[in-house]
């Protein structure tokens, strides 16, 4: 911890307030955490709380022996941050672009977004991204990595989730312990959702619940349903955003076409019998719709390596590592080449 405090300190320079409260949020997380097994033996534990805190002692050492993800500190404590979400995210896209914002950071390198551990610091930056004419999103977080330098605990905030959700984000948080590439968070966050997908698949299988398993299948087709709305719509937004018109007819082919995702996405919803709500159901903007595709852009190419690795993931992980080494754009270019069907 006193390692990342003088790496956050000695970047006050380069943006003080940012990284003071970057500084101060971590150092809450530490200050709060507990070893998971002295909130097992205390007799006031709430027995929901101990139940939630077995299932993560379970779901970590099926990640070490099942999905070979990392065997160290990582989610062995509990921290009861007493809010809804540990950070709030800020995203950004020029108003006629769907090329996110970057911001570069000591330890994970540049990403898409900026995290804030006060949703009402992340307001007011997106406030002034927005008045310098960018779209924005925020977006609460309830868990992130430290890419194990620090010895992320379990957070208060994943507590609510049901067991496939708190799992899967186990799953995916550990899964950038295996594999980072600074710069390139949609490579991340991807590799990651893939590890989280195929590990989920193993989990419930290994538990027998085969009503959670048709449960999670039902969610990840319904999910991939709204990506592949998503993605037809930044297709045609590009081709809005290319063409030699003036910027008012730009805005209202923009406005348009995202009141047709939007009217998309509620009528797949209700189909499925979904409730609305979520980030894909609020206001849409190049940036909302720019957060989405880090997640799953990427997605179809890892799942045609696990394939083709015949669900080997030390194979899989080894294929990851060498398609990472590439320079950015050889690197692109394959994903693109295993990503088409």
């Amino acid at each position: 911890m006193l390692r990342t405090v003088l790496i956050l300190v000695a970047a006050l320079p380069l943006a003080g307030c940012y990284y003071a409260q970057a500084a101060k949020g971590q150092w809450e997380l530490t200050r709060k955490r507990e070893p998971i097994a002295e909130v097992l033996a205390d007799d006031d534990t709430p027995a929901g709380l101990a139940a939630r805190l077995r299932l993560v002692q379970e779901a970590r050492r099926f990640s070490i022996d099942e999905l070979g993800l990392p065997d160290n500190r990582t989610y062995t404590a509990y921290a009861d941050i007493e809010r809804d979400y540990v950070l709030w995210n800020v995203f950004a896209a020029p108003e006629f672009s769907l090329q996110p914002k970057t911001w570069c950071f000591p330890i994970a390198g540049c990403v898409s977004y900026r995290g804030y551990f006060s949703k009402d610091a992340a307001e007011k930056a997106a406030r002034r991204l927005a008045g310098r004419g960018f779209d924005v999103a925020v977006g609460g977080v309830a868990a992130y990595s430290t890419l194990g330098k620090l010895r992320d605990p379990v957070l208060s905030t994943m507590m609510h989730w049901d067991e496939t959700r708190l799992v899967g984000v186990l799953f995916h948080e550990l899964a950038h312990q295996v594999l980072y590439v600074g710069g390139d968070s949609e490579f991340n966050e991807s590799f990651a959702t893939a590890v989280e997908e195929f590990g989920l698949q193993r989990w419930l299988e290994s538990r027998g619940t085969r009503d959670e398993i048709e449960t999670y299948r039902e969610a990840r087709q319904l999910r991939r349903a709204l990506v592949n709305l998503v993605a037809d719509a930044r297709d045609e937004l590009g081709e809005i955003y290319g063409r030699p018109i003036d910027d008012d007819e730009k805005r209202r082919l923009k406005q348009a076409r995202f009141a047709v995702l939007q009217a998309a996405i509620a009528s797949r919803l209700e189909a499925a019998g979904r409730d609305a709500g979520g980030w894909l159901t609020g206001e849409l903007n190049n940036a909302r719709l720019v957060s989405t595709v880090l997640y799953e852009g990427r997605l179809p190419a890892f799942r045609a390596v696990l394939e083709d690795c015949g669900g080997d993931l030390p194979c899989f992980y080894d294929a990851a590592k060498a398609i990472a080494a590439l320079p950015p754009d050889r690197r692109d270019r394959r994903l693109d080449e295993l990503g088409t069907p």
